[in-house]
């Protein structure tokens, strides 16, 4: 498989000033006087991407992530070093990049088809499909100056899907808007990469690098620190979050629905009014927050359903220490598990036979989640506190089951 994309040494080197009037006094100095720094906010970099593949892109703010998509674009220009892309490129940066604020959304629509090299009879085939995905009304009459955060990205991911791309980057444009817009545009980029459409994807949420992505590339402080498959890239990049700063990412979580409503369903089930909710986690409970190792764990979830299905509906529970230190996270989908999925209340049982955590203090977390774990429909952070007391059994987090053999 030939690559679709080649960054061979590239470094992109920006002039830094304390003052504006430094970059002037540089400019007409005589002597040639220098007054600024160099920063590389790349350096050196090289990679490759095969057409098809999904790669992710992680790395903190200002690791360089962005400055590297832009120069694959075309927007930036490397310092040195050479970019070879081999194919049509759709790409969803900063939001209201590639739109003129005068102009209408559906005005727009057609300047991004002129500038992906479609002329406007042939976007006049999509604009519809166009306008039915980015769904905001009769704001694509209006001019995109007026649009929230949300309208921009729905119209930027609407007409950058539908350009036939070769290669779509997506840089954090999940993180803005709902999560029954997040599942849309997951659901098509899945098509898309089923057709073979490479895709840059560019997200905090590292779990939704390793589920979505096939490989994954870590940026360090503008260098290239490691790349290969992305469950191994993400464990590495999370490892070194959490040792070096103790962040903790989750993926865009819900909080509590409005509490207007609209129509009682069955007893005191009712359907929010911010239509943004697909699924809510209503309440949760545990058997005894005082256990001993061994001892029975049984967390009760009740969550709620507003759409009439939601497909590949899936629920998480996680256990954490207090400092945020991750235990264990099974989900219903890795165990293959069906839960309800369709509108109303529903009830489902976390069992932990026998818990073998030692004794400490330890909290809950519980997750509803659809895609496979990519779309975050709500999320709890800490739910319930637990305790394990027990009389001295060994050392350390977790008893581990073993044995000994004397042999001699």
């Amino acid at each position: 498989m030939n690559s679709i994309i080649e960054v061979k040494q590239v470094t992109k080197t920006y002039k830094l000033y304390e003052k504006p009037i430094d970059r002037l006094k540089e400019a007409l100095s005589p002597s040639k006087k220098i007054y600024h720094k160099e920063f590389n906010a790349l350096y050196n970099m090289n990679m490759s991407i095969k057409k098809g593949d999904a790669v992710g892109i992680l790395g903190k703010n200002g690791s360089g992530k962005s400055t590297l998509l832009k120069m694959i674009t075309g927007i930036l220009t490397p310092t040195n070093g050479d970019i070879q892309v081999n194919g049509r490129i759709s790409a969803i940066l900063e939001l209201g990049a590639g739109f003129n604020p005068e102009y209408t959304g559906r005005e727009n629509i057609y300047l991004n088809g002129l500038m992906s090299g479609i002329d406007r009879e042939k976007m006049e085939e999509k604009i519809n499909d166009i306008i039915e995905f980015a769904d905001i009304g009769d704001f694509i009459e209006q001019p995109v100056k007026l649009y929230s955060s949300g309208m921009f990205a729905r119209l930027a991911f609407a007409v950058s899907i539908n350009v036939e791309p070769d290669i779509l980057i997506v840089d954090e444009a999940l993180a803005v808007g709902d999560s029954r817009f997040q599942t849309k545009c997951i659901d098509k980029m899945k098509e898309l990469k089923e057709k073979g459409t490479t895709i840059l994807f560019v997200s905090h949420a590292a779990e939704q690098v390793k589920r979505f992505c096939n490989k994954a590339v870590w940026i360090k402080e503008g260098q290239l620190e490691a790349e290969g498959e992305a469950s191994e890239i993400v464990d590495l990049y999370e490892d070194y979050m959490k040792n070096s700063s103790n962040i903790s990412y989750s993926s865009n979580r819900k909080e509590e629905p409005m509490n207007e409503t609209e129509n009682v369903v069955e007893d005191d089930f009712v359907i929010p009014q911010n239509t943004e909710f697909m699924g809510f986690i209503s309440k949760v409970t545990i058997n005894n927050t005082n256990l001993k190792t061994f001892d029975k764990m049984v967390v009760e979830i009740e969550y709620e359903i507003y759409d009439t299905a939601i497909e590949g509906l899936l629920l998480g529970v996680a256990l954490y220490t207090p400092s945020r230190d991750y235990i264990f996270g099974p989900n219903t989908f890795l165990e293959k598990v069906n839960i309800p999925n369709t509108l109303g209340r529903h009830k489902v049982n976390y069992i932990i036979p026998e818990m073998s955590l030692l004794s400490g203090t330890y909290v809950i977390d519980v997750g509803l989640f659809n895609n496979e774990g990519l779309v975050c429909l709500h999320y709890k952070d800490s739910v319930h506190s637990i305790n394990i007391r027990n009389k001295y059994i060994s050392e350390g987090l977790v008893y581990i089951n073993h044995r000994w053999e004397v042999e001699k």
